[in-house]
């Protein structure tokens, strides 16, 4: 029993995977204090929420450390708005380590906000109460909705301003994710040449979310193709719920298919697919229409790093990767249209269901409804 009685850390990635982050440590700040604890999530965890309030301020402030925590900065690189960046990191978040849950699953709990890193490029490593509370309110609709996600275990205020256009109130927020495993961290390997490191990372990757494939002679390739499924699933969920990431850069494109970063994000309301909700998004990279065109690029750039290890003649490997993602397609349209069918209540599949909500899509943008207030209405339609 850990001396708060409360965490079981069980850390794989800070065991196994040396030269993949660099250790971290939070700032102290002086007058740290409870803003909200997700209590519910808090039980699934296998965490007292009676306990965890004691020292809640303090631990998810990073003032105090739990026993068997190891801070950590994960490296990763990415491609943000279609441009790489070579080396990005958690400028701004540290891993306290891993737990499993009460269901037997694995959870990485992260601060994020906790202060400057080795890859923090000159940031302040900070963040604010406004977004963290704004990410907390998001991630548990999602949640709530069905749609994977990482969520939000606590939020602190940490008595102090942060400096932006204006002075802001600070906070650290706790995020919980199944792991922060990315696209951005096999290409942070890859572009580096550093082929030993990405078969170690796609190893850890597939012990860790893909068991299945482990023993198996394509396992890359395999891994390839669980990550497109999962990540078909994921954006076609975004579709049917109206959901606008803004910032789909391959350092938020998670292996696990969780939803990852909740920053300029928002549930649509008038239909359009054009939407986008990122300031800096002027040519609409990331609008809604084209979240699942945007899915398969960070798909692709997923396919780069594994080529040496699915096959060695490279000709090969690119034949193989590209089988893999010219499915994603198909597995995006099949989840899209199975979650599109849920929404309209439409129990049994019909081959003029295409059609039907293909037709609605059009009324929709065609007379600027809003999404979710006209499918709320057919709900009240239909049980009167």
């Amino acid at each position: 029993m850990n001396d708060n009685g409360l965490f079981q850390f069980d850390n794989t990635f800070a065991d196994q995977m040396e030269g993949f982050y660099a250790p971290a440590r939070a700032l102290r700040c002086a007058h740290p204090r409870l803003l909200i604890l997700n209590e519910a999530l808090a039980q699934d965890l296998n965490l007292d929420p009676g306990l965890l309030r004691k020292d809640a301020h303090l631990i998810f402030s990073g003032q105090e450390l739990p026993e068997g925590a190891s801070p950590i900065a994960q490296a990763y690189a990415g491609h943000q708005f279609g441009g790489f960046s070579p080396q990005l990191g958690d400028g701004r978040a540290m891993m306290l380590g891993e737990i499993v849950d009460a269901h037997g699953a694995r959870r990485d709990i992260q601060l994020k906000g906790s202060g400057p890193t080795v890859f923090s490029r000159g940031g302040d490593g900070k963040a604010s109460v406004g977004p963290a509370l704004r990410e907390y309110l998001i991630s548990e609709a999602m949640a709530a909705l069905g749609v994977p996600t990482t969520r939000m275990l606590a939020a602190v205020a940490t008595g102090e301003p942060v400096y932006r256009q204006e002075l802001l109130p600070g906070a650290v927020v706790t995020r919980v994710a199944s792991s922060h495993l990315r696209v951005g961290t096999f290409e942070y390997f890859a572009a580096r040449g550093d082929l030993d490191r990405t078969r170690r990372l796609a190893d850890y990757a597939i012990d860790r979310h893909y068991p299945e494939f482990a023993s198996t002679p394509d396992k890359y390739l395999g891994l390839l193709e669980a990550v497109g499924q999962a990540q078909a699933d994921l954006i076609a969920s975004w579709m049917s719920v109206g959901f606008v990431h803004g910032v789909m850069n391959t350092d938020n494109f998670t292996l696990s298919g969780e939803t990852i970063d909740y920053g300029p994000c928002a549930f649509m309301d008038t239909f359009n697919p054009s939407t986008v909700f990122s300031s800096i998004d002027h040519a609409g990279r990331y609008a809604y229409g084209n979240q699942p065109r945007i899915g398969l690029w960070n798909l692709a750039r997923f396919a780069d790093t594994l080529l040496p290890l699915i096959a060695d003649e490279q000709e090969a490997a690119i034949g193989q990767a590209q089988g893999a993602l010219h499915a994603f397609g198909d597995r995006y349209e099949a989840s899209w249209l199975s979650g599109m069918r849920g929404k309209l209540g439409l129990t049994t599949e019909h081959e003029e269901d295409v059609e039907l909500i293909g037709d609605l899509i059009t009324l929709l943008e065609d007379q600027a409804l809003d999404y979710t207030v006209t499918l709320r209405g057919l709900s009240a339609v239909a049980r009167d």
